[in-house]
């Protein structure tokens, strides 16, 4: 077995040959049957999942994909053949994450119409922009895919620059807009500090623990009764934003 690793680690595999290894799933008696579409995306999404556990743990710079293949229960060869270098498997995490995106803008454009200049107008972009996430949140996956948000995208790389820009910018530039909307007398640069400072109370509520011990045991972390506290709090948040003169030097 150990020799086998060794030749396949020093002899480059072709994608036919890399395509041979994932598709064979062996009997108990040995014999060789093709692996079903269903077993393949079981495959995908476990070295998926293990991905995003361990960037999320460790840092995406301090997880090699040997061990991301070891958490999955995969041959290394595999990682490679579904995902590419290690920077598309990062990309892909997110890729896979896209419903929540398209469920907060699905929401957003449903109360654009509603939008005015009133007083209560932030309250619903603000219910859109954070009610999709942290019903994500509350999934087992959705916790490890919170922390690798809040902890991995905040670093100036390449590859978390291109995850913004592919998934995040989009979204932003979204809600920017509706809160330029609901507030036409700011700027729309106003608008956008405001949305980065709602960013900041999201992705720390959700990656939050210490709220247990600061509560004195009253409060657990991401406790779903937070919700409509944090949306008030946001909203306020936003309006005080939108409505201070800006002034340039």
């Amino acid at each position: 077995m150990f020799k086998n690793l060794v030749h396949l680690f020093n002899h480059p595999m072709s994608p036919a040959s890399l395509a041979h290894l994932a598709s064979p799933v062996r009997r108990a008696g040995g014999a060789a049957r093709k692996t079903t579409s269903s077993e393949r995306r079981d495959r995908r999404a476990d070295i998926l999942l293990a991905a995003e556990k361990l960037f999320a743990q460790h840092g995406y710079h301090a997880v090699p994909l040997r061990k991301i293949a070891s958490e999955a229960g995969v041959p290394l060869a595999l990682v490679g053949y579904y995902f590419g270098a290690k920077h598309e498997l990062f990309h892909a995490i997110f890729e896979r994450w896209q419903p929540t995106i398209e469920a907060r803008l699905a929401l957003l454009r449903a109360v654009m119409p509603e939008i005015t200049a009133q007083p209560s107008a932030l309250q619903p972009i603000v219910s859109a922009f954070v009610e999709p996430v942290l019903q994500m949140r509350t999934s087992p996956e959705g916790e490890f895919y919170a922390l690798l948000v809040s902890r991995e995208l905040s670093y100036a790389r390449e590859e978390t620059d291109r995850v913004l820009r592919d998934f995040f910018d989009p979204l932003a530039h979204a809600f920017i807009d509706a809160l330029h909307a609901a507030r036409p007398q700011a700027t729309r640069a106003q608008a956008a500090w405001g949305y980065q400072f709602a960013l900041g109370a999201l992705l720390h509520h959700i990656s939050d623990q210490r709220v247990e011990r600061l509560s004195h045991g009253i409060n657990p972390p991401n406790d779903t009764a937070a919700e409509p506290l944090l949306i008030s709090f946001i909203a306020a948040g936003m309006d005080a934003v939108l409505q201070t003169n800006q002034r340039r030097p």
